[in-house]
């Protein structure tokens, strides 16, 4: 078939010609991906999330780092990342005939250890196929006497490399897993006095064992949603830098989760 053949749809019914779109096959830039489409959380590491800051930088072949010059993608990415978001790898290890193994995280070493973030409290939770969790937030400490705006840019921008600053103890950040099945990781930046971002990516569980098994970390003031990708349940496992209060999480509950019963189960209940 010649697409450039004129009057291409004339044996569909123009009516239906009406309701048709064509899909959007160009590639975006890896920032527009990352914040529109989603990309999977392989790629945002092969981009080389390097240690220490809130850009990756790839790595030469004899496995040092290369410097930002060398990399013409470092500036977009830099920018298309949340500032406080933390994407680490895992090894996911097979067990032949039994099955796998792999580590959450070490306290003394790697990301947690680097931003001075150890949990106090864990915690598992179950999704069912075709199901989503979130949107919701948790709020940022501000210390008294501070502005909000003034405070999270000194944190995250201005001194963001001084993990000391951080309240830990008085607000929730959180520490993903994912154990069994894929989801979309939906996370919006929306503290005062930061651009707002959107940073969508795919992660997979241990018993896929891909680039995709990595842990999250989530600071508190970005809203976050994670969404089951196909048709098996998920587990996930998590940490919170602070024990759960109810009044630390702000909600935008979801269709799963606020849809009504049908009416004659209502009526029933109503007798």
């Amino acid at each position: 078939m010649n697409k450039r053949e004129k009057n291409l749809w004339q044996g569909i019914d123009p009516g239906a010609q009406n309701a048709l779109t064509p899909r959007d096959y160009r590639t975006a830039s890896f920032a527009q991906e990352l914040a529109q489409r989603g990309v999977d959380a392989g790629a945002l590491l092969a981009e080389g999330h390097k240690q220490g800051r809130n850009i990756g930088v790839p790595l030469n072949p004899d496995g040092t780092l290369s410097t930002v010059k060398d990399w013409p993608r470092a500036s977009e990415v830099k920018d298309a990342w949340i500032p406080g978001v933390e994407i680490f790898g895992r090894k996911i290890h097979p067990q032949r005939h039994r099955g796998c193994f792999g580590e959450f995280v070490r306290r003394d070493e790697g990301i947690l250890a680097r931003i001075r973030l150890w949990p106090k409290q864990w915690s598992a939770a179950r999704m069912f196929a075709y199901t989503a969790k979130g949107f919701h937030v948790h709020p940022p400490s501000i210390p008294e006497g501070s502005v909000a705006a003034d405070w999270l840019r000194r944190l995250f921008v201005d001194e963001s490399e001084n993990y000391s600053l951080r309240r830990y103890d008085d607000e929730q950040w959180d520490v993903m897993f994912f154990l069994q099945g894929r989801v979309e990781v939906i996370l919006c930046d929306i503290r005062a006095g930061l651009p707002r971002r959107v940073m969508r990516f795919f992660v997979d569980g241990d018993n896929h064992r891909s680039s995709n098994n990595v842990g999250v970390v989530v600071p508190p003031g970005v809203a976050h949603a994670i969404r089951v990708e196909g048709s098996e349940d998920v587990i996930m496992v998590y940490g919170t830098s602070s024990v759960f209060h109810p009044e630390f999480e702000g909600r935008i509950a979801s269709e799963v989760e606020n849809a009504e019963l049908p009416e004659a189960w209502r009526e029933f209940l109503r007798l």
